[in-house]
C-alpha cells in the first residue's frame, strides 16, 4: 500500500485495500434485491437491466417531486440507482473480478447515496437493514474502485460504515460484524473496528472464533498502513487542491 507522495497535484494516490472472501461477495456480484434480473430483461427487450433500473429509478424521481419525503418511494429509488450502478459493473469472466465502474456507474451509484442519506433522514433508527446492507457493500465497492478523489473515497468510506453499523444493529452476525469491522478499520476507526471484532467472536465457534481474530488482526494492520500514508500524502498536499486518485482506484486482492 503506497503513496506518492514525491510531487504535488500532478502525483497520485495508490490505494491498495485487502477484502475478505464474504466482502467479495457482497461487493463484487450484481445485487438486485427483489427485482429478479432476468424478468426484467426478459420478454424480447433489448435494454439491459442496468437501463431498465434507471427508467425505474427516473420513475421513481418523479413521483418524489410531488411527494419528497415520502420514505417508501426514497427507500425504492435507493435501491433502484444501487441496482442500476451494480448491473452496469463488468465482471472480469476469468478471474471473477469486478471491474473499475464505467462513468454511467458511477453516477448511479452516486444518486443511490443521495437518496439513502434522504431516506435516512425520514427512517432514522427503523431504516431498513437490508438497504443498509447494500448500500454498505456498494459503497465498500466504490471506495476500492470508483474513487476519483481522495475526497469522495472518504465519503464512500463513510457511507460505508454507516449503513453497515445500521445491518450489524439490527442483524447482528458473524459476518455483518466481521464485514463493519473492516469497514471501520479502513475508515480509521480502530476502536470501533476492534469492538466490532469481539462481538463477532463473541457469536462464532471456537474455530471460527480463531480464524476471525487472526484474519482481523491483519486487515487491522493493512488498515494502519493505509492512514498513515493516507496522512503523509494528505500532508504533503495541503494547500493544493483536491488529491486527486489515481484512478479510480483500484483493488489489488491482497489477502491474509
Amino acid at each position: 500500500m503506497l503513496f506518492d507522495v514525491r510531487g504535488r497535484r500532478k502525483h497520485v494516490i495508490r490505494v491498495v485495500y485487502a477484502i475478505l472472501a464474504l466482502l467479495m461477495a457482497s461487493s463484487l456480484l450484481l445485487v438486485v434485491g427483489p427485482f429478479n434480473v432476468g424478468e426484467l430483461v426478459g420478454g424480447g427487450s433489448t435494454k439491459s437491466a442496468g437501463e431498465l433500473l434507471g427508467e425505474q429509478a427516473v420513475r421513481i424521481e418523479h413521483r418524489l417531486a410531488k411527494d419528497p419525503n415520502n420514505e417508501e418511494l426514497l427507500l425504492v429509488l435507493t435501491r433502484a440507482r444501487i441496482n442500476a450502478g451494480n448491473a452496469k459493473v463488468e465482471v472480469n469472466p476469468e478471474t471473477g473480478v469486478a471491474e473499475p465502474p464505467s462513468a454511467e456507474a458511477v453516477e448511479d451509484f452516486s444518486l443511490g447515496f443521495e437518496a439513502w442519506n434522504r431516506y435516512l433522514k425520514q427512517a432514522g433508527k427503523e431504516a431498513s437493514p437490508s438497504l443498509a446492507q447494500l448500500v454498505a457493500a456498494a459503497a465498500f465497492g466504490q471506495a476500492e474502485r470508483g474513487s476519483s478523489t481522495y475526497e469522495e473515497l472518504e465519503t464512500n468510506l463513510e457511507t460505508a460504515v454507516q449503513a453497515q453499523r445500521i445491518v450489524a444493529a439490527q442483524r447482528p452476525s458473524v459476518g455483518t460484524l466481521t464485514s463493519l469491522a473492516i469497514y471501520e478499520y479502513f475508515n480509521g476507526e480502530f476502536a470501533a473496528g476492534d469492538s466490532a471484532v469481539k462481538e463477532a467472536m463473541a457469536q462464532a465457534t471456537k474455530s471460527q472464533a480463531k480464524s476471525i481474530k487472526k484474519q482481523l488482526a491483519e486487515f487491522r494492520e493493512n488498515a494502519k498502513k493505509f492512514a498513515k500514508q493516507k496522512q503523509a500524502y494528505a500532508k504533503s498536499q495541503k494547500g493544493h487542491g483536491k488529491e486527486v486518485l489515481e484512478g479510480p482506484s483500484t483493488g489489488l486482492g491482497l489477502t491474509p
